[in-house]
């Protein structure tokens, strides 16, 4: 396992070094490499774990008049001392359901010691008549977020908070019309359809975005999965503070739910030298969500987990992030999640480097903390009580 991590890395190492000249190469391909290596402690579902997971994507973006193409192409490899999941998004590419299966996975062993999975994340055709109309058809990113990390009103596959790689959403396979009737304003319409545990089902939202003196608002509805839905998004700042916040309502066969997150996040500036000190937190309430421990395993098994609606499955959750900027090369902050229904944590400190302009370094440890006793009645304790200690690095190099 050490042995295939060294080989990682070196190769992340030799590919920075054979692609340095990146003057060269045409402006609408780009490209990411990630290598991961990882430890988990052990837990009450299996024994601790060494692995490596490595990712590679290739973009591609050429254009010719009014008309565009987006591509990209990713791999995700994983050896492990175990076939156990790794958890914390690293268990593959994350993907939402989409309609057209545009990747594999293949198991070189039986044991599932190794496991390689490719897709097209992008694959999506655009045709833009004028500058104010973008119309696209295909796998493609949409994000409908307003606050940070919790984003109940984001309809479209929004990231699991505790991922620790946030750099590119997964595609979702629709047919977009974007309008933009002045520079601080838009309409969107979105068509997707998506397959799952679930089944077949379809999804036709149209959102409008303006600003109102130093506020963005936002808002949606149509029908999602079938049901009606509608949400609202408002961002902006009371003095130094920047000030988020969304909300969603949906009809569940006569059954009205609503969730809604609101955040707050600052820089501070300290030193002779304004290092920067960044504070963050949310808070969200999920009409859906579990509320107390005996309650997790309905969540968990509900449609909306199928079609991967949930980032977290408590009924009241917050988020807190703290970063500090050591010097303009070092960061270091953590990270938690916290349910006030069974009072568990996940916390994770990081540090990070910035080891160029296309390259870095960081490394992360998370743990839970809170109830973490299984009983036959009730399988999960709390939903981070159980999460065992895993420590993490992760090298990526752009090109």
């Amino acid at each position: 396992m050490r042995r295939a991590a060294g080989i990682a890395v070196a190769a992340v190492c030799s590919w920075a070094a054979a692609t340095s000249p990146v003057h060269a190469q045409p402006r609408w391909i780009s490209g990411y490499l990630l290598t991961a290596p990882l430890f988990s402690g052990a837990s009450a579902f299996g024994p601790s774990n060494a692995s490596n997971f490595n990712r590679f994507r290739l973009n591609l973006e050429p254009s010719a008049g009014p008309f565009s193409l987006e591509v990209a192409y990713e791999h995700a490899v994983t050896f492990q001392q175990h076939p156990l999941q790794l958890g914390l998004g690293l268990t593959g590419l994350q993907s939402g359901a989409e309609w057209w299966d545009l990747g594999t996975t293949i198991t070189p062993s039986r044991q599932q010691n190794a496991v390689w999975q490719h897709r097209l994340d992008r694959f999506n055709i655009g045709f833009s008549p004028t500058d104010n109309i973008d119309i696209r058809v295909g796998r493609q990113a949409i994000s409908w977020g307003t606050t940070q990390f919790l984003n109940p009103a984001d309809p479209f596959v929004p990231f699991v908070p505790s991922d620790p790689i946030r750099l590119y959403r997964a595609g979702v396979d629709a047919f977009r019309v974007r309008v933009y009737p002045s520079a601080l304003s838009e309409i969107d319409f979105v068509v997707r359809p998506t397959r799952s545990a679930v089944g077949e089902e379809l999804t036709a939202l149209l959102r409008g975005l303006t600003t109102w003196r130093n506020w963005e608002v936002s808002g949606w509805g149509g029908s999602l999965y079938g049901d009606t839905a509608g949400a609202i998004g408002l961002a902006g700042g009371i003095g130094p503070w920047a000030v988020r916040a969304e909300t969603v309502v949906r009809d569940y066969d006569g059954t009205v739910v609503g969730s809604g997150t609101i955040g707050i996040d600052r820089a501070f500036f300290l030193g002779t030298q304004g290092r920067a000190l960044t504070f963050l937190w949310e808070y969200q309430r999920n009409g859906l969500g579990a509320v107390g421990p005996d309650d997790l395993l309905r969540v968990f098994l509900s449609p909306e987990s199928s079609r991967g609606e949930f980032q977290v499955y408590g009924r009241d959750e917050t988020v807190l992030s703290v970063t500090y900027e050591v010097n303009p090369l070092w960061n270091v902050g953590v990270f938690g999640l916290h349910s006030l229904n069974d009072g568990s944590t996940l916390l994770a400190p990081t540090v990070a480097y910035s080891a160029g302009n296309n390259a870095s370094v960081s490394a992360s440890v998370y743990f839970g903390l809170g109830p973490d006793r299984t009983t036959p009645t009730r399988p999960l304790a709390s939903e981070y009580g159980l999460v065992s200690p895993v420590g993490i690095m992760m090298v990526s190099f752009f090109f």
